[in-house]
């Protein structure tokens, strides 16, 4: 089933083109990765899926219903949640504190507690610490807590924006084999990652984005093995 379908999108800042008629899909059950250059219009291409920013021209679905004007908030209740760009914990409350942040919309307590615990289990490192504050936490750690917090909304859609930005090469391939974990427990992925090399080994399709449009897309060992990509991304001829 298709999950998201991103068709003919065009987003501005100002006079400014970001998106240019813009068309994606992500199947239910799948990771899709967006491989591009900085400035390519990743971000604004998950801020646009979030609700973040307003679509110029094009539409949305998830789930067969038209989301293209529906406001963010409202999209995390259908079931679409972001683990945004440089990972924008609550450095001033605890580890407890940003998760419960994550399930505020949700009134299902045993369900809630089913997902802390499926948090807990994924990271183990946020168990040990639930009553640190957020901002004292590593690099890795913030983004374990994002990671976390994104799941306590029980999404259908997680929105993954750069997760491994930052980190040490010991948690880049945590984070990796955590979102692959999550994946297969169920969760789909829509993931926008610069680390070309591991985004592509993990995802099942993948799209290049350039310059605000869609050049090439392939599953992520077509892309992967592609001697234009390597040279583009990988940093391999």
């Amino acid at each position: 089933m298709t999950l998201l379908e991103i068709s003919d999108v065009s987003v501005h800042y100002g006079r400014i083109r970001a998106l240019s008629g813009l068309s994606l899909t992500v199947e239910e059950g799948e990771v899709v990765t967006l491989i591009g250059a900085n400035g390519a219009g990743k971000t604004t291409t998950m801020r646009t899926v979030s609700g973040l920013l307003p679509v110029t021209s094009g539409s949305i679905t998830f789930e067969g219903d038209d989301i293209t004007r529906l406001r963010a908030d409202l999209r995390v209740v259908r079931g679409i949640c972001q683990s945004p760009e440089g990972r924008a914990i609550f450095p001033g409350m605890t580890v407890q504190e940003n998760l419960d942040m994550g399930c505020y919309t949700r009134k299902d307590r045993a369900a809630i507690a089913e997902d802390y615990e499926r948090v807990f289990s994924l990271f183990p490192r946020l168990e040990e610490r639930r009553t640190q504050v957020g901002g004292t936490m590593s690099g890795g750690e913030q983004q374990m807590l994002a990671l976390g917090r994104a799941l306590m909304a029980r999404p259908r859609l997680l929105l993954l924006d750069e997760p491994s930005m930052g980190l040490a090469p010991q948690f880049i391939q945590q984070i990796f084999r955590i979102i692959t974990e999550i994946n297969e427990q169920g969760t789909t992925v829509l993931l926008v990652e610069q680390n070309a090399q591991q985004a592509l080994s993990r995802a099942h399709r993948a799209y290049i984005l350039d310059a605000g449009e869609i050049t090439r897309t392939g599953t992520g060992a077509e892309l992967l093995a592609d001697p234009s990509i390597k040279d583009a991304y990988l940093g391999v001829g």
